[in-house]
């Protein structure tokens, strides 16, 4: 549990000056692909898991599959990342193979892709305001809270409507419950650590604000004094 934090919030994006544009773009990709295929495309995923696949939900999910495949061969290679990652990277491949093979739950597998990913940008937005030194300001806790709140309303919120969805359909085959269970649940390890993080970061700038509370107050008395 204590390399799971590390795993999802300080997880460090691919440094090859090469690569790391072209892995960055796929994850926007699918998230601009889920979105647009869940909220434009259709059919609705609230009310349609388990239904045929389209063509536009194939190629999305094609796509998706060779980046986390390409993804989870550099974690294995490189050891980048620990087991919370890899597991995640696993279902989610997993979860594509079987949309495809059975033909059928490809929207709800576009929409969990895309809530599984939404979070990436600010992911991206913290690890580079670390590389230029602008983490601890204002900008960095504004994408730190931004990060906490997205994860819980898309990934735990959402996720967990979509997972009732998914449960009382007829449609949906029992693997693809199962499935959507086994994400769903590794979600909430996920915001386990991540609330434990907030909770860490909020008690460290409560500390510092109450020694410069102190220092102030200090200071004060001694110019009375003299």
């Amino acid at each position: 549990m204590r390399n799971n934090l590390r795993e999802t919030w300080t997880k460090q994006p691919i440094t090859d000056v090469k690569l790391r544009p072209c892995v960055i773009q796929r994850r926007d990709d699918i998230v601009d692909c889920g979105a647009y295929i869940g909220f434009i495309d259709g059919p609705w995923p609230f009310t349609h898991p388990g239904t045929e696949n389209t063509p536009l939900q194939v190629t999305a999910l094609a796509l998706s599959l060779g980046y986390f495949m390409f993804d989870m061969g550099w974690c294995v290679y490189f050891r980048t990342e620990g087991s919370i990652m890899l597991a995640h990277h696993t279902l989610s491949i997993l979860g594509i193979v079987l949309a495809l093979a059975l033909g059928e739950s490809g929207i709800e597998t576009c929409a969990v892709l895309f809530g599984s990913e939404i979070t990436n940008p600010l992911l991206q937005a913290r690890w580079f305001l670390r590389k230029v030194g602008r983490y601890h300001s204002l900008v960095g806790d504004v994408v730190d809270l931004l990060f906490v709140l997205l994860f819980a309303s898309v990934r735990i919120g959402v996720g967990g409507r979509m997972l009732y969805c998914e449960l009382t359909s007829p449609r949906p085959s029992l693997l693809m419950k199962g499935g959507g269970v086994a994400m769903y649940g590794l979600s909430w390890v996920f915001m386990v650590d991540i609330t434990r993080f907030a909770c860490r970061k909020s008690g460290a700038k409560f500390r510092r604000w109450q020694e410069a509370r102190k220092a102030i107050e200090v200071n004060g008395k001694s110019g009375k004094a003299s």
